[in-house]
């Protein structure tokens, strides 16, 4: 544990400059009397270490010192060869490529061995089954988000006008669940865009000056509202055996772990009744309908209603197919 310490410590001095031994202690979320431990043992390593004191002071390496990479484990030289595939899709497929390159050839013997083997038995491709969804805009987009470019898109969304254009100052992109989102200010405030359904895409000459902005935090607090504002609702439902077989592979986790927490017998032998989180009336008959007779809406009444009506639908549709 302390050996790792010790390495991230120099790595810190290495690619920050100055630190204080707060700002370490903080940064590796030990003590600061820790911090002088560590720092007397890099001295009698004989690694090149100069403090300051006072009010402007701290540590830093002397002379351009810079490490070589032998103080990574094998599990971190390992997981640094697990998402080229992402990478890729940014259009940063052969800098990754060029970086393990040099990854590996900075490498004790025994660990180039080790990280070799990762891609060669671990591959994550993390769209699902059923996504198709395709982003010839993306290595553009982020693009423009490292060089600060400004850029016009039209895009194309779910409520009407369904498509419109607009100038965005591009701040970051997300991979979520195997789809890539934009995050960008637009004319008033920040906004999150789904990269695949930007139609076309224009770069500008001008740049801008990216703000203080927290992504991590941004994508967090999104996430948290969607969820609120996407499962505003709840229906009663009974599920056959065959139905609850079905489950994981039809319906959303979070309509799984409703079932789970609110399961009890329904009134037909062997069904299950449960109350599960739902969105508009529409949306949810569609996702339901995928189960086919192997679910009932018990209420809301309009919800039942609407399942009854498509399914009437579907009858005469086929009835008069087979006339």
């Amino acid at each position: 544990m302390r050996a790792s310490r010790l390495v991230s410590l120099l790595l810190l001095l290495q690619t920050r400059g100055k630190l204080t031994a707060q700002q370490l202690a903080d940064q590796l979320e030990v003590s600061i009397r820790t911090i002088y431990r560590d720092i007397d043992a890099l001295h009698s390593a004989g690694i090149p270490l100069y403090g300051d004191s006072g009010l402007a002071g701290g540590y830093q390496l002397l002379g351009g010192y810079r490490s070589k990479l032998t103080g990574l484990t094998s599990d971190e030289a390992e997981s640094l060869f697990l998402m080229p595939g992402p990478a890729a899709e940014l259009g940063l497929g052969s800098v990754v490529a060029a970086a393990q390159l040099k990854l590996v050839a900075a490498l004790p013997e025994e660990l180039r061995d080790r990280a070799g083997r990762i891609s060669a038995r671990f591959h994550l491709d993390t769209p699902g089954w059923y996504d198709s969804d395709e982003t010839p805009h993306l290595a553009a987009v982020a693009d423009a988000v490292w060089n600060q470019k400004v850029i016009e898109v039209r895009y194309r969304r779910w409520k009407a006008p369904r498509e419109v254009t607009r100038t965005l100052r591009p701040y970051g992109v997300v991979l979520k669940a195997g789809r890539w989102y934009l995050v960008a200010h637009g004319s008033t405030s920040v906004a999150t865009y789904r990269v695949s359904a930007v139609l076309d895409l224009d770069v500008s000459a001008e740049t801008f000056d990216r703000p203080d902005f927290d992504l991590v935090a941004y994508w967090k607090q999104y996430v948290e509202e969607f969820l609120s504002w996407r499962l505003r609702g709840t229906a009663t439902v009974e599920l056959s055996p065959r139905g609850m077989e079905l489950l994981p592979d039809l319906l959303s986790a979070e309509v799984v772990r409703a079932i789970a927490d609110t399961a009890t017998p329904g009134v037909r032998p062997l069904w299950t009744r449960a109350v599960i989180p739902v969105e508009s009336v529409s949306h949810t008959v569609g996702d339901l309908l995928r189960l086919g007779a192997d679910i009932e809406v018990i209420e809301p009444a309009e919800l039942r209603e609407r399942f009854a009506e498509t399914v009437r639908e579907l009858a005469e549709l086929y009835a008069g197919a087979d006339s």
